[in-house]
């Protein structure tokens, strides 16, 4: 397996991949139109600091985890997907997307984590409590942090509590 940075040219790729988990296999009613962000991942990701990684085994796209800096100190996580038959601990390829993460996190100066996602998605929230996220209000998200509208559920990482 390798991870490394994608952008715009595995547009279609990473289309396929995050649509079909979202709206085939969890049936969350969200629509490309609803992540422009998918369209633009140069400058939605890279231009603000940011970064998007892609998980490849035998040059095919098997996952996703990006991050969204919003300011100075705070990013958030986000397009974190894997393919299902890539899942689990055989692979441990979720883990390895969220640890490079974690390292471009430190290395660029970011103190918080931030995600949301839905409470559909109960093994991610176990991943993240797993990984150290602890659960938080939406009232307690910084006033910048980058809603998405399907988000009911929200994490949080400080960065300097990790080794």
């Amino acid at each position: 397996m390798q991870i490394k940075p994608i952008q715009n040219e595995y547009e279609r790729e990473i289309i396929n991949l995050i649509l079909n988990i979202q709206q085939n296999e969890f049936n969350v009613a969200i629509t490309l139109e609803d992540q422009p962000d998918l369209l633009n991942i140069k400058n939605f990701y890279y231009e603000s600091g940011g970064c998007f990684l892609g998980a490849f085994i035998d040059e095919k796209l098997v996952g996703t985890i990006a991050l969204v800096k919003f300011n100075e100190e705070n990013a958030a996580v986000r397009k974190m997907f894997v393919l299902k038959e890539y899942r689990g601990k055989e692979y441990n390829i979720a883990q390895q997307l969220l640890e490079q993460l974690i390292t471009y996190s430190k290395e660029n100066g970011l103190s918080n984590l931030y995600l949301g996602t839905v409470s559909i998605l109960q093994a991610a929230l176990r991943f993240y409590e797993r990984n150290n996220f602890i659960a938080i209000e939406k009232e307690a998200l910084p006033h910048d942090f980058p809603l998405m509208q399907a988000d009911n559920v929200f994490r949080q990482l400080q960065l300097n509590q990790i080794k």
